[in-house]
């Protein structure tokens, strides 16, 4: 959970009148062991805030993304799994399934179904009750 630079700045100020870390995170409702992590990066650093997030990895597919492209443009209906397969057979790229589609949701593409795998309902339940439209005589 992140907390308020307003809240690890009064903690600090609390702690270097006197309390000890753990009694004053008791007192501010946080757990003890962030609140002596916070004294540590102040008596370290003299930081009293956070440090920046620097954000998640980066994605080994962006240096193969003219040929992703081209090959999806090319084929449209390619599947992931064959991406995947052919990224390692041809890049030598060993990625799974969910990280080309997050990458090719980023690029713009989205999955669309079509006329042919569209279904309404699931193959064990039968027909189901048939509308007036379809049977306007009751029959």
């Amino acid at each position: 959970m992140a907390y308020s630079k307003d809240l690890r700045v009064r903690f600090i100020k609390a702690v270097n009148k006197g309390g000890s870390a753990r009694g004053q995170a008791r007192l501010f409702e946080i757990a003890a062991s962030t609140g002596v992590k916070w004294m540590q990066a102040y008596r370290a650093d003299g930081r009293e805030e956070a440090k920046p997030h620097r954000g998640g990895r980066r994605s080994a597919l962006k240096a193969h993304v003219e040929w992703l492209d081209a090959r999806v443009t090319g084929e449209p209906d390619i599947t992931l799994k064959e991406l995947c397969t052919e990224l390692a057979e041809n890049k030598g790229l060993v990625t799974s399934i969910s990280a080309v589609s997050r990458f090719l949701i980023g690029l713009g593409y989205s999955f669309k179904k079509n006329r042919i795998r569209e279904r309404a309902r699931t193959v064990r339940r039968g027909a189901g009750t048939r509308s007036l439209a379809q049977n306007p005589a009751g029959s």
